[in-house]
């Protein structure tokens, strides 16, 4: 082979086999991370919206008591998995996330659905709603029967 035909300095140009193969092999773990990745990161993003949704929610029934003068309920449904304020939008909780609720007895229905009532005055009956990811953490969502405030504390696995 003619020297020349090497470049300037007399060595071949390209990439070696080795240095392919690394690149090849970082290449297939990085597609193989990606997955793993976006699956956590869409179920975090499932439960902040939910947790949003229901804080909003058990907010806006307060809200709504207060400024109507009326009784307002919030309402949750176990074996649908939906909550809401009654005569609102019904939202759905998504499937990797457990859906627990203990309110007063009284506020129970014959289908499975558990309410809190909001009063206009402030005061509430009182109850908390647990939304729990798979790993077993989540929030508690707790409205005080005194003074009808939603407050939020973390659930430990």
């Amino acid at each position: 082979m003619n020297p020349r035909s090497q470049g300037r300095h007399g060595t071949a140009r390209g990439f070696t086999l080795v240095e392919l193969l690394v690149v090849f092999a970082l290449l297939a773990l990085l597609v193989g991370l990606v997955p793993i990745a976006f699956g956590r990161l869409h179920e975090s993003a499932q439960y902040r919206d939910t947790v949003r949704a229901v804080l909003t929610d058990m907010r806006a029934a307060r809200q709504l008591a207060q400024s109507q003068g009326t009784e307002t309920r919030f309402a949750v449904h176990l074996p649908s998995r939906t909550f809401g304020v009654v005569g609102g939008a019904r939202h759905e909780v998504p499937e990797p996330l457990a859906l627990h609720a203990v309110m007063a007895a009284e506020e129970a229905g014959a289908d499975g659905g558990l309410s809190i009532r909001f009063l206009p005055r402030g005061g509430a009956s009182g109850g908390s709603v647990d939304i729990v990811r798979p790993s077993g953490s989540g929030v508690r969502l707790r409205v005080d029967w005194f003074t009808g405030r939603v407050e939020q504390e973390a659930i430990a696995p």
